[in-house]
């Protein structure tokens, strides 16, 4: 299964952008894009960034997501609560 995450171009260079989520940097490639520009929020699927993202949609993913995963970090029954 697939999680799509939306990333933020933060650098651009020959076709190969830098892309941060949260603090966590990864390049992708911008090959399969026509328009990215730096700021842009893309999805990124197996080292390509195959689709853009409204910037609010974006950011209320991203939102939802950490809400998500601190819900599960504090249920008892979930196999990724730390201790």
């Amino acid at each position: 299964m697939c999680l799509a995450v939306p990333s933020k171009i933060i650098e651009m260079n020959n076709g190969v952008a830098k892309v941060d989520v949260d603090g966590v940097v990864r390049e992708a490639s911008l090959m399969l894009l026509d328009d990215a520009k730096i700021g842009d929020y893309v999805i990124v699927h197996a080292g390509f960034a195959i689709s853009k993202v409204d910037e609010e949609a974006a950011l209320q993913t991203l939102e939802d997501m950490r809400t998500i995963l601190a819900a599960d970090a504090l249920d008892v029954n979930s196999p990724n609560r730390r201790i």
